[in-house]
């Protein structure tokens, strides 16, 4: 199972890459892993004003259909269009191809309350 260093994580299994003003958010290795095949995803609108925590969308594999929460509030900048294609892309490069939105306008405040990789492994291992 990958963790890359260099993202924040939440308990949830959302990563958030921050660039600048831009936060690229997807949903970790493990969550991938665990749901299996991914065969459906609904993502918001852009613009759409997400609060931390906050439901932002679904994720349907074959055997279950999930939440994904917001690391971080702010607007959503950016949708990952290529997923209603294909999204088992999240299943092949889930921190990479597999990002789902991108926020801005984001506190930076609460980009320190989520986990470093190093939390977040110790969360799996428990």
């Amino acid at each position: 199972m990958v963790v890359p260093e260099g993202l924040k994580y939440t308990k949830e299994h959302e990563w958030i890459k921050v660039e600048g003003n831009v936060a690229t958010v997807g949903i970790t290795d493990f969550a991938q892993g665990e749901l299996g095949d991914i065969v459906f995803v609904e993502l918001p609108k852009v613009g759409q004003t997400l609060k931390q925590m906050q439901a932002f969308g679904t994720i349907e594999a074959v055997k279950a259909v999930s939440e994904m929460f917001a690391p971080v509030s702010g607007s959503v900048r950016e949708v990952n269009t290529n997923l209603e294609a294909d999204s088992s892309v999240i299943n092949k490069d889930p921190y990479g191809a597999g990002w789902m939105i991108k926020i801005e306008n984001f506190p930076a405040g609460e980009i320190s309350a989520l986990l470093d990789a190093a939390t977040y492994k110790k969360l799996l291992e428990d």
